[in-house]
């Protein structure tokens, strides 16, 4: 598979990897099949994320999708970010995904899914 630049350049230079100090959501998920890991920290204020980082061990693709992820979700409402569909993302990537590396692409949404509805406080 070759990656886009999109991919690639998110890979090598994301915009929102890191971790938040005190977060008001955050949680971590594993892809078993892979070992892709995923966290995503978040601050939320009036209803709003205004604040969110993600970290984790993953492949190029994971990655991007977590840091496009981040970037879109930014500002919106808890209830919208939440819902963010898969097709947004795979349309960000600028890539042709197979659908054995669909998961790459699906753990950062349930990864912010599980933080936004569990809102476990990061360890």
């Amino acid at each position: 598979m070759v990656y886009s630049d999109v991919i690639r350049q998110r890979f090598r230079s994301p915009r929102y990897r890191g971790s938040l100090p005190a977060p008001d959501a955050a949680f971590e998920d594993v892809n078993p099949l892979c070992g892709d890991r995923i966290r995503i920290e978040c601050r939320i204020a009036d209803g709003r994320l205004t604040d969110a980082r993600h970290r984790g061990d993953s492949c190029a693709i994971c990655a991007a999708s977590a840091d496009l992820l981040v970037e879109l979700v930014l500002g919106k409402a808890v209830e919208e970010a939440a819902s963010v569909p898969v097709s947004t993302l795979l349309e960000r990537l600028e890539a042709d995904i197979r659908p054995t590396r669909m998961k790459c692409v699906t753990l950062p949404l349930s990864v912010l899914q599980g933080a936004l509805e569990g809102r476990e406080v990061a360890r």
